[in-house]
């Protein structure tokens, strides 16, 4: 019997609900996992609220590692026994086993464990296009980086710095610039005693930016707008302090006729070619030691709720996983 959570409504951690299912054998094309770990990511909990609507009732989660339990007709590519993960698409991901397409998983290299691979896929990824192919970040550029120790966050600290770039870093509290600052930050910026953007002008001797990463969302809106420089690119990927909201292309003339982009993750990772090309990348750096993923904190599976309580508050460092 596998152990499955479901939403039957959106609202607060309150609405996930735990059911007992027994899977039938894989189908066509089907595989059937059992995860070992799975990854919380912020998006899981705007599915959870509604801020991302999804048809009800629903899975929650995208992102799990674990092992081949058994595969269907047709499968070729997997077997028993392999280790793999996927970042999705699709929901589903807080169960203790399922049955999804084989086309979404991958592999893992013996180098990447399975709660390393359910902590990055997701925000690996991420990082990955936001960088590379998204911003095309260019050795010698100074980038602001908001909320540096977030489990995305430091993944992007890490990746600037190996091209080359000077990282200005957001933070909220003492523990975290340290953390950022361990990882390579150049300048660390607490924001609840420091203003953004000033700090980000006298850093770069007035000029700003070239290019701003927030996944935080309408809270520090303006202040990346502020800390652009003159035909600087925002990169706004996510919600955590709100979505952004009221924008009108004045606003990026008024503060020197800037870029403005708002990427998704499977834009970028739309062919099995751009999947496959991305995911190497990402486990290449992580196996050479470029990157370091912090595992902040551990929540059995069906503490779920409780898991998404913390990373609404803030209060959580790193990656966050459930473990089945």
């Amino acid at each position: 019997m596998a152990r499955v959570a479901v939403i039957e409504r959106t609202g607060g951690p309150e609405v996930i609900e735990w059911v007992e299912r027994e899977l039938p054998p894989p189908g066509w094309g089907e595989v059937r996992v059992r995860h070992t770990a799975v990854g919380l990511n912020f998006i899981d909990t705007y599915h959870r609220s509604g801020l991302y609507p999804l048809p009800l009732p629903s899975g929650l989660g995208g992102e799990a590692a674990g092992v081949v339990e058994a595969v269907g007709e047709g499968v070729t590519r997997l077997a028993p026994g392999n280790r793999v993960a996927t970042f999705g698409p699709g929901l589903g991901a807080y169960a203790s086993e399922r049955n999804t397409s084989a086309d979404i998983w991958v592999k893992l290299p013996d180098a990447i464990s399975d709660e390393v691979a359910a902590a990055v896929m997701l925000k690996g990824c991420t990082a990955e296009y936001l960088v590379e192919r998204a911003a095309r970040v260019q050795a010698g550029m100074t980038v602001l980086v908001h909320a540096a120790a977030g489990g995305t966050g430091q993944l992007l600290v890490q990746w600037l710095k190996h091209l080359g770039a000077s990282v200005i870093g957001t933070v909220g509290s003492a523990d975290k610039a340290e953390r950022a600052r361990s990882l390579g930050a150049d300048h660390v910026i607490e924001y609840k005693r420091e203003d953004i953007a000033e700090r980000v002008r006298e850093i770069t001797g007035g000029e700003g930016v070239p290019v701003v990463f927030d996944g935080v969302g309408g809270s520090t809106w303006e202040a990346s707008l502020k800390s652009a420089a003159r035909r600087g690119l925002v990169v706004s990927f996510g919600n955590a302090g709100g979505p952004v909201e009221g924008v009108n292309l004045g606003v990026l003339s008024k503060h020197g006729s800037l870029f403005v982009t708002r990427p998704t993750l499977f834009d970028y990772y739309a062919t099995p070619g751009e999947r496959e090309a991305g995911m190497a990348r990402l486990f290449e750096l992580i196996a050479s030691g470029v990157l370091s993923v912090e595992i902040g904190q551990r929540f059995a599976l069906e503490d779920a709720a409780d898991a998404h309580r913390a990373i609404a508050a803030g209060e959580t460092m790193g990656a966050t996983l459930l473990i089945p």
